[in-house]
């Protein structure tokens, strides 16, 4: 069973033919997806999607692009969103310096809001991560301090000093198609020092399509030309890759049932 760990189904990109994507994951051995997300304002069709189909669970959270819209989201309100039923973490959120869509002290903020709802539900914590390290790791060494949370650094490229404080901190990494795209020779070496008991799976769809995709809309189909790239990277066969990531996937998301 291949599990893709970040999707946005969604997406507007999606809407001619949203239950086609979903068969054909299917029909690719996808036995799980996570859809992700990232404001509240679409929190409803995240969650419907999740509720709709028995292979499908959800977040809730706020982007770090969308925090300049939250300045007043609450723990509160985080906590009573992840209540309702198959919802299995918090976020995505996090730090985005390189758009600078929102600004860096809100963004900041939001983060810190998400982090206390992961503590108090004891759900993961999704994270984005971009050109943020330094600001990243000094966050999560002060809040991790304060109380550990479970949390996933999702869709990881940046660098191998923040990678090496998120590991001492017990994160979990997910790669997505980066992975496969022919310049991304430094993400691939801090993929190799990742923890193999904490490394899993996504696409990020509709975004980031691995080879031989590349450039065009991704899909959950295409999770396990993800999964055949990080085997190679870490010298795995394909049934290692497999039933790694599917252990580190049920270790960080627990509230679904392992199958």
């Amino acid at each position: 069973m291949l599990i893709d760990s970040h999707v946005n189904l969604h997406a507007p990109q999606f809407d001619e033919d949203r239950d086609a994507v979903i068969a054909r994951a299917r029909e690719a051995g996808v036995g799980l997806m996570v859809e992700i997300s990232d404001r509240l304002s679409t929190f409803e069709a995240t969650h419907g999607l999740a509720m709709a189909h028995p292979d499908i669970w959800c977040t809730v959270g706020v982007h770090p692009h969308e925090a300049r819209h939250y300045v007043d989201l609450t723990v509160e309100r985080l906590i009573e969103l992840a209540a309702r039923p198959r919802v299995i973490g918090i976020g995505e959120c996090g730090l985005d310096f390189h758009y600078d869509l929102s600004p860096r002290d809100t963004q900041v903020a939001v983060f810190r809001v998400h982090i206390e709802a992961a503590r108090q539900t004891g759900l993961p914590l999704v994270i984005h991560t971009r050109e943020a390290d330094q600001v990243m790791a000094k966050v999560l060494r002060e809040e991790y301090a304060i109380k550990p949370f479970k949390f996933l650094m999702h869709c990881y490229t940046s660098g191998a000093e923040l990678a090496r404080v998120a590991t001492e901190l017990g994160a979990w990494f997910s790669v997505s198609g980066i992975a496969t795209f022919k310049a991304a020779d430094e993400v691939r070496a801090v993929i190799r020092d990742m923890p193999e008991d904490r490394i899993i799976v996504e696409t990020d769809c509709p975004y980031l399509a691995p080879v031989p995709h590349r450039g065009r809309r991704n899909e959950p189909a295409y999770v396990g030309l993800v999964l055949d790239r990080l085997a190679e990277i870490r010298g795995w066969d394909k049934n290692d890759a497999v039933s790694k990531t599917k252990s580190a996937f049920f270790a960080l998301f627990d509230r679904i049932p392992e199958r």
